[in-house]
């Protein structure tokens, strides 16, 4: 296994937007762009062309993109799929992405696709599937992918480490990067009644490449407790804007994306979000000269 050395991204430390079609005229007809990046989910564009390709080709030529999987099952016990990891490949190949990522999850049953980002127990014997995965997808992408950290629901019983030293583990030994989405966190705690301002502060933050912002549902389970649900189909909520502002008063500027994959609003909406996120990178790089200065 070849471990990639970091890569210096062409994705800026800006508030990004996940891209979606039906925003591409008013992106594009901005004069002072609203975000300073986009990210695509890699499986829309493994076709061969068509109207997909074409628009993401315009997109590429103006702004940095990164690329975002959700079908490699990195989790996934049979192995990976050796033609989705191809396709990938050829995806990457054809964009030259500044950034590329996938999720610490599993969603491939024998030949079945569960359109689902399933939780795994953090054992020695998971450790060791994941990081032989990330080296099979890294060695085919010649690059080192970001992964990222998972909002999850359930916990399993098996589990002989934390979900941090897991991913301490996993990138220390694989040599990815990891994409740590605050929302996730968020809702993760919530769930299980943990604090997300420990996480935020125990998390490996030298291997973060990425961070991702996200809105949530609101639930509870059978006993009425609070549950939340991963849902990116609403705004950030101002908790998780607190959590991303201690975040990057610990890390300083990076690159930052704001999701929102269905429910869809109009752009400003959207755009709206993604200058709060700008906002707030850009109070950080503020303090920080201050203390410099003094």
């Amino acid at each position: 296994m070849t471990n990639y050395p970091t890569l210096k991204s062409s994705i800026p430390a800006k508030a990004g937007v996940g891209f979606k079609p039906e925003h591409a005229r008013a992106i594009f007809a901005e004069d002072e762009p609203s975000a300073g990046w986009f990210e695509v989910h890699a499986e829309n564009y493994m076709g061969a062309g068509g109207p997909p390709h074409a628009m993401l080709t315009v997109l590429r030529e103006r702004f940095p993109v990164s690329v975002h999987g959700v079908g490699l099952s990195i989790g996934a016990e049979k192995g990976l799929d050796p033609e989705h990891l191809k396709r990938l490949a050829a995806v990457v190949e054809r964009y030259e992405p500044g950034l590329v990522s996938e999720h610490l999850a599993w969603s491939t049953h024998d030949t079945h696709y569960l359109n689902d980002l399933l939780p795994l127990p953090y054992t020695q014997a998971t450790l060791e599937l994941v990081v032989s995965h990330i080296g099979q997808v890294q060695d085919a992408l010649k690059r080192q992918i970001l992964l990222e950290n998972p909002s999850t629901y359930i916990r399993f019983e098996t589990s002989t480490m934390s979900e941090l030293d897991f991913l301490s583990e996993v990138a220390k030994r694989s040599g990815c990067g990891l994409l740590l989405d605050v929302n996730n966190v968020f809702v993760s705690a919530t769930n299980h009644g943990y604090s997300p301002e420990d996480y935020i502060d125990g998390f490996p933050l030298h291997a973060v490449g990425e961070i991702h912002l996200g809105g949530h549902a609101e639930d509870e389970d059978d006993l009425g407790a609070p549950l939340l649900i991963d849902s990116h189909d609403r705004e950030v909520v101002d908790p998780v804007w607190a959590l991303y502002e201690r975040l990057i008063g610990k890390t300083g500027r990076m690159p930052t994306l704001v999701e929102w994959d269905s429910d869809l609003p109009d752009w400003p909406v959207l755009a709206a979000e993604a200058k709060h996120a700008a906002a707030i990178l850009d109070r950080a790089a503020g303090k920080r000269n201050d203390v410099r200065a003094a």
